[in-house]
């Protein structure tokens, strides 16, 4: 069965990526959540897609300092609670918090092992290759994937051969023939972002293992009835 993925959240109905979102997330009956992580300041990990908010780097920032929505990791797993959790790294060479050493990735794998949850019921992504090749060196029982806007041929053997669980291609980027070519390498599918419940029933069709949506209601009214 494709896993219904609310990203950031119930995101059309709560603000994105905080608690309210993750909590309307599994009151919709969402199979898992994504959510987005950066560092702050003093080293913690809070959850934002974006590396600014209320005009503060979020880098440069203390954590208490944040506006009150702004939730940490620890809080927004909380929130979670029951659902399967794919923490995206943001480590974007454009963005202020990039960071070229990957050392982010240790503290995401440090604050998934403190939470006490199963590793096979999280995953970590990155649109960075080497921020989750970090973290399967650190911890190989976290499941990880790689984001990226399409698939070139030679990815799906690659990942596999880095021991890579999934790839997270664009949905506009997939059809039915790489979907099969990953699962007969043993490579999920997870394709972002998806709102339209006809689309998510052809994925669902392809047998496309997870899809991450913004309104997680729409898309399991479609597939689960």
């Amino acid at each position: 069965m494709t896993d219904v993925i609310a990203h950031r959240g119930a995101s059309r109905a709560e603000r994105e990526n905080t608690v309210a979102a993750f909590r309307r997330a599994v009151e919709m009956g969402a199979d898992a959540v994504e959510l987005d992580v950066r560092r702050t300041a003093d080293g913690l990990l809070v959850v934002s897609h974006d590396p600014v908010v209320d005009e503060r780097i979020i880098v440069a920032t203390d954590a208490a300092d944040l506006p009150e929505h702004v939730a940490t990791l620890a809080e927004a797993l909380d929130a979670c609670s029951g659902l399967r959790v794919n923490v995206e790294i943001k480590n974007d060479a454009a963005e202020p918090d990039h960071d070229p050493d990957d050392l982010v990735a240790d503290l995401v794998v440090a604050a998934l092992e403190a939470s006490g949850r199963d590793p096979t019921s999280l995953l970590i992504s990155s649109f960075r290759l080497a921020t989750v090749d970090r973290c399967r060196a650190v911890d190989p029982a976290v499941p990880t994937a790689w984001l990226v806007l399409a698939v070139a041929d030679h990815v799906p053997a690659m990942l596999v051969e880095r021991g890579h669980a999934a790839v997270h291609p664009w949905v506009g980027s997939v059809d039915e023939a790489l979907v099969r070519r990953c699962h007969d390498l043993g490579l999920q599918v997870n394709v972002w972002t998806c709102n339209d419940a006809e689309q998510a029933a052809v994925l669902a069709g392809w047998g496309v293992d997870g899809i991450c949506t913004d309104v997680p209601d729409v898309l399991l009214d479609r597939l689960r009835t």
